[in-house]
């Protein structure tokens, strides 16, 4: 499957490149970058370059998923932002995680907006959903800005995380 590219007025959204585990792995082994990710845990690089290998898949099985993202103006890697749903997931997840250097420019917001815009234009979705951890604040700011809202509390995988929701009639 050919994964679509997207753009903002800043980033590009695209499928993960190989050069691209380095960077990623820097990510996933970053404890304050990984706290509200899944276990909370860091990953070594080959547990980076395995998710990074699902992340790819995901694509293949589900035709929509997650896209590394670039900054326009210096082409670094500034994360990843997209849709998730692997099995046994409650929804289509809007998820997002940037490498520190990006956090605080709003590029969490802008790449999450433009996931929403594809996933509503490109799936049957009726709701798109993130999961957050509670005391994750700046992923509820995030969640909240691309028009979600708090739906309820919710355990996934043995981690208490709150549901935010986005319906497709609710957006405009």
């Amino acid at each position: 499957m050919i994964i679509p590219t997207l753009e903002t007025d800043r980033l590009i959204l695209r499928g993960f490149k190989e050069q691209d585990i380095e960077p990623y792995a820097q990510m996933c082994a970053d404890s304050e970058i990984m706290k509200y990710i899944g276990t909370g845990q860091t990953l070594s690089r080959e547990d980076s370059w395995r998710g990074l290998a699902m992340l790819i898949g995901h694509w293949e099985l589900r035709k929509f998923g997650m896209w590394a993202v670039e900054e326009k103006s210096s082409g670094q890697f500034v994360g990843r932002v997209g849709l998730y749903n692997p099995e046994g997931w409650p929804g289509i997840e809007v998820g997002w995680a940037l490498a520190k250097d990006y956090w605080g420019k709003g590029y969490a917001t802008e790449a999450a907006h433009r996931s929403v815009q594809w996933g509503f234009e490109n799936t049957s979705a009726d709701a798109l959903i993130s999961l957050i951890i509670p005391e994750n604040t700046a992923s509820i700011n995030v969640s909240r800005r691309i028009g979600q809202s708090f739906s309820r509390a919710i355990t996934i995988k043995g981690v208490k995380a709150s549901l935010y929701s986005l319906n497709r009639r609710t957006t405009g």
